[in-house]
């Protein structure tokens, strides 16, 4: 049995979860964060984010600072 050998695009990994940065930090700057459908959202975006952090397929080519921030900012 051969075992599948999964590719990752690392640059629309990054994208996606660069999409989740924008989302937490528009929510935080406009002030949408008081509703309980506000706060599932920034839960959901900030377990994404601690998912991307922990992954090993990221280069130099990546700045990832704007997760952590987004991650800390979600607290």
């Amino acid at each position: 049995m051969t075992e599948a050998i999964e590719t990752v695009d690392v640059e629309q990994t990054y994208a996606s979860a660069m999409d989740s940065v924008n989302l937490l930090n528009s929510m935080y700057d406009e002030g949408l964060t008081v509703s309980e459908e506000d706060l599932d959202t920034i839960q959901r975006n900030k377990g994404h984010l601690e998912v991307m952090l922990g992954k090993d397929f990221w280069t130099d080519a990546q700045d990832l600072a704007p997760f952590q921030s987004a991650v800390d900012r979600a607290k």
